[in-house]
């Protein structure tokens, strides 16, 4: 059955925001990428994507006054789907280059992989399900694996925000929700099925009536 509720992905000039819409598309759910203010405010679902330095996509958002209308429609109850970048700027400061502050939706620092490990780290890698009955996990199979390319992590302060961690020299939050707020810290649009199943799960997900 076709999804006709409309997705819109934030575009505040930072990557390529094609694939994602055409990964929603591939899962018959409907999505726009969008810079007009209009069309982001009258959209039923909000996605933040986010590609290389944390900074920099914090400026492009703020510029563009993007920053506080995701607050206000988070406020408002409209599910918010932050990817890679994205999902770090739902938290509330970064590390990389110096502090800057995020949007302090979730509680938690940005903080970059040290020790023995190469960074970035780049390729497949799981995700463990802390809270396998989440819907943004519907008919995704515990430990299944997902395309990551990062350099920081978030370290969540919130156990109960944390829906799905990876190992990576540490154990870090790559899937946090809380309410109608989601991050991912892959990219489900080169995860193949999973990924696919992930944007899916939440272009149609209740958020409003989920209590797992």
């Amino acid at each position: 059955m076709r999804f006709v509720s409309q997705v819109a992905i934030i575009d505040y000039g930072v990557g390529n925001l094609r694939s994602v819409e055409k990964a929603f598309a591939a899962m018959d759910c409907a999505a726009v990428v969008s810079s007009d203010e209009r069309v982001l405010r009258d959209a039923d679902r909000l996605v933040l994507p986010g590609v290389g330095a944390f900074r920099a996509c914090m400026n492009g958002l703020q510029e563009r006054g993007f920053d506080e209308l995701v607050r206000e429609r988070v406020a408002a109850g409209v599910p918010l789907l932050g990817v890679c970048v994205g999902m770090q700027m739902l938290f509330a400061a970064s590390e990389e280059f110096g502090e800057t502050e995020g949007l302090k939706l979730l509680g938690g620092r940005v903080r970059r992989f040290d020790g023995a490990l190469h960074v970035p780290q780049v390729g497949w890698n799981n995700v463990r399900q802390r809270r396998p009955k989440h819907p943004l996990f519907a008919g995704i199979s515990d430990g299944a694996f997902f395309y990551f390319v990062h350099s920081y992590y978030c370290a969540a302060t919130e156990r109960e925000a944390v829906l799905g961690e990876t190992d990576y020299g540490l154990s870090y939050a790559s899937v946090v929700g809380r309410a109608n707020v989601c991050g991912v810290q892959f990219h489900p649009e080169k995860s193949q099925a999973a990924g696919l199943r992930l944007l899916k799960n939440f272009a149609t997900a209740d958020f409003e009536n989920n209590t797992n």
